[in-house]
């Protein structure tokens, strides 16, 4: 069942208000009586002209929305000027509602236009339905300017011109939930890796648990991709790496290693390179980002460990990969834990906690519980320190200096970090990254 609709008039002229006014009234007298349509959420989508204020842009549109009082408390007329700025404005109204159906109203020659805008501000979490915009016979002289025909693919210069006109307006934007803040480790020395983990602040991302740099973007998540990667350009700029030579790994929560440079793997949860100004990066929303770095040999890498990949070593993985592609000494090799669910919240099931016990029974707290708390971080430890990774060249929550601690517990903080464990299946991602300085 349609959930809302949008009634498009951007690009109608504004000169022609008593045709647009005809029209609307028209298309909302046939929602108000549509049984399939239970007076659902509308917005009306208009065009903000140059040196008109919000205010009276609505108000010519008055006449028309008089007499649909059941409409009017759940209507809005959202005026911008650009298509971006306005679709955006609505999505954020949508998601307040938490509202996901969508049915939109609009010319038939707008529609393609349409379609590009939504498939990059809208995930595949949405589901909109296209119907034609009817002109009416006191309409019927109402002409649409528009660029290309029905039926007819826009033109991969048209696309372009969509892209940069949302990107220009996601710039703009201001950021959420303070200042851009990166945590940076004492250990790695910043003469030689340009490195840090990002926390939840200085973003775009507006969603309660997305808000605000959401660094990770999927079908199932309500953060398109354009967001994401406006969230990333304000990374990047604040960190001072180009993001167009950016590389996360592509998580499978299992060890394989990607070598930069070699073939790439379908799917990896760690990366290694030698290459100078390329950032590598882990994301970690509970799992934890690690951090390789070796100031001899002048090498990195970064790695996702969960419960899964800890337990399978993905952190030895890098590790060792480290050592037989750029001739790495394991005692060179600083390893890093960044922000992740600590042992004061994560349980597993009995039968996984079992494996987590085999490493050492101090990696599990209520051991005979259906769900025990795990320590993923000391299982990460010991598991490296095994591998032959010097204890002193390891920086995890263990520090004795805890004012240098950046191994905070991301559930802990829901201020600072985002959580699977606690927000649930929409949750934000935050990054460990790293780079070697030209």
């Amino acid at each position: 069942m349609v959930e809302a609709v949008l009634i498009d008039l951007f690009s109608l002229p504004a000169n022609l208000q008593s045709n647009i006014q005809g029209l609307l009234h028209n298309t909302l007298e046939t929602i108000e009586k549509c049984s399939s349509i239970h007076v659902p959420c509308v917005y009306v989508m208009c065009c903000q002209r140059q040196g008109s204020e919000r205010k009276g842009e609505q108000e010519f549109l008055l006449p028309a929305l008089r007499g649909f009082q059941s409409l009017r408390r759940r209507l809005e007329v959202v005026c911008a000027h650009t298509t971006a700025a306005a679709l955006y404005t609505i999505k954020q109204r949508l998601d307040e509602k938490d509202l996901s159906i969508i049915k939109v109203i609009l010319p038939t020659l707008r529609k393609d236009l349409m379609k590009v805008y939504i498939d990059h501000l809208f995930t595949a979490v949405y589901q909109f339905e296209f119907e034609d915009l009817h002109v009416v016979s006191d309409c019927e002289n109402l002409q649409i300017s528009e660029p290309q025909h029905e039926g007819q693919t826009l033109s991969s210069q048209d696309v372009a011109l969509i892209r940069s006109e949302i990107q220009m307006y996601l710039e703009s934007l201001p950021s959420l939930k303070g200042e851009l803040t990166i945590l940076r480790s004492s250990l790695i020395p910043d003469d030689i890796f340009l490195h840090g983990f990002t926390t939840r602040r200085g973003g775009i991302s507006y969603i309660p648990t997305l808000s605000s740099c959401n660094l990770f973007s999927s079908s199932k998540r309500k953060d398109p991709q354009v967001v994401v990667k406006e969230n990333l350009r304000r990374l990047a700029n604040a960190a001072g790496f180009n993001p167009e030579a950016f590389h996360r790994v592509k998580v499978d929560h299992a060890n394989a290693v990607c070598i930069m440079g070699k073939t790439e793997p379908e799917n990896y949860d760690g990366i290694v390179t030698n290459q100078k100004g390329v950032t590598l990066a882990a994301p970690g929303a509970d799992c934890i980002p690690v951090l390789f770095a070796d100031p001899v040999r002048k090498a990195c890498g970064a790695a996702h460990s969960g419960w899964k990949g800890t337990l399978l070593g993905v952190s030895m993985a890098t590790v060792h990969a480290m050592v037989s592609e750029y001739g790495c000494n394991m005692k060179d090799i600083l390893v890093v834990l960044g922000p992740s669910v600590g042992p004061c919240c994560y349980k597993l099931p009995h039968e996984s906690a079992k494996e987590f016990h085999r490493i050492d029974p101090k990696c599990v707290r209520l051991f005979d519980s259906a769900s025990p708390y795990i320590d993923i971080r000391r299982a990460t430890r010991i598991l490296l320190e095994r591998g032959g990774i010097l204890p002193e060249n390891i920086q995890d929550d263990s520090i004795t200096d805890q004012n240098q601690n950046i191994t905070f517990c991301t559930a802990c903080h829901p201020d600072k970090f985002y959580s699977h464990f606690r927000d649930g299946p929409n949750f934000g991602t935050q990054i460990g990254f790293i780079s070697i300085k030209d």
